[in-house]
């Protein structure tokens, strides 16, 4: 057995130290250890796409990353989109849109999102279900969420030009 590693993590702009086992992933990390329960485990295998974060901004699987391995990294999280009670454009279409149901894929496809529209502002949806490929839904069907996030371009853009 190896012996626990300290660690400082940024998540969200917040500095935590921790001692944690070498081998303890990142989600892990951040659900039992940081109680930010936003981020789902599903497949625990990458390919739901649940436990997507971002790690110096990119969209990455947090199932796949040892906590160990993020010392140095910036870490964000779906806790820190919503400004306070105000949600992001994204969350907002989701919501206006019908864009989610049950709730367990949302944080992921945000946070795949938040990124994607950041680096790709006017996406047409054959792009947009290009990259949502990589986050599995299994309730809404996928129409509702494309018409969400082309809708979230739209507000951003405006927003941008503002």
């Amino acid at each position: 057995m190896t012996a626990p590693v300290s660690i400082s993590l940024v998540v969200n702009g917040e500095t935590h130290d921790l001692t944690v086992p070498p081998r303890k992933l990142l989600s892990d990390v951040l659900r039992d250890d940081l109680h930010l329960t936003g981020t789902h485990v599903g497949c625990e295998h990458g390919v739901c796409g649940a436990c997507t974060i971002l790690i110096d901004g990119q969209p990455s699987r947090a199932c796949l990353t040892y906590a160990v391995q993020m010392e140095g990294h910036e870490l964000t999280t779906i806790e820190s989109v919503a400004d306070g009670e105000t949600l992001s454009p994204l969350q907002q279409a989701l919501h206006e849109e019908h864009g989610l149901q049950c709730g367990f894929c949302t944080a992921g496809i945000v946070m795949t999102f938040e990124a994607y529209l950041r680096d790709n502002p006017d996406p047409d949806e054959a792009e947009i279900r290009d990259v949502l490929s990589g986050n599995l839904c299994r309730c809404t069907g996928y129409q509702n969420i494309v018409t969400a996030i082309l809708k979230a371009a739209g507000v951003m853009r405006e927003g941008k030009r503002s």
